[in-house]
């Protein structure tokens, strides 16, 4: 299995690791669910990576399980801003280094204040991209969380 960015970053600070791939159409983005199903993973456990921009043009992190929507209130309030908006697709590469559906909260072009659904305590494996589509890494979430020095906060939809 070819290695990413991210697993690199997991190996350096030996951080315990389990990478999956899943099937895809090169450059198309597939829904976080359907990841989910195709590696036979609670969609509980598989977060997917957000970037947002608050009303003071700060841009951050925003990591919830692959099924919920971002509500984008909670998101505000986690992160101390009057307001939040999801940035362009066409932003996300220029802000991360990644592409749409193959972002991850790890290894960005910079550290952005980054923000975890409160259920990332709870699980016993957190699954997030490994910064490219196709490709996933399990861990634990606690190492996630220090890693990215991730806060828990309630950040989805009810």
């Amino acid at each position: 299995m070819e290695k990413t960015n991210v697993m690199r970053i997991l190996e350096q600070k030996n951080i315990p690791y389990t990478a999956h791939t899943y099937p895809h159409e090169e450059g198309v983005a597939v829904d976080g669910v359907t990841v989910a199903q195709a590696m036979g993973q609670d969609p509980e456990c598989v977060f997917k990576t957000l970037v947002a921009r608050g009303a003071s043009k700060a841009v951050y992190v925003f990591a919830i399980p692959v099924a919920d929507n971002l509500d984008l209130k909670k998101a505000a309030r986690a992160a101390g801003e009057k307001s939040i908006e999801m940035v362009h697709v066409k932003e996300i590469n220029a802000l991360t280094g990644y592409i749409r559906g193959g972002c991850s909260p790890v290894g960005m072009k910079k550290a952005y204040p980054t923000f975890f659904h409160e259920t990332a305590e709870i699980v016993d494996r957190i699954a997030v991209s490994a910064g490219k589509i196709g490709f996933q890494v399990e861990l634990d979430p606690a190492d996630l969380l220090a890693l990215t020095g991730g806060a828990l906060a309630d950040l989805t939809v009810a």
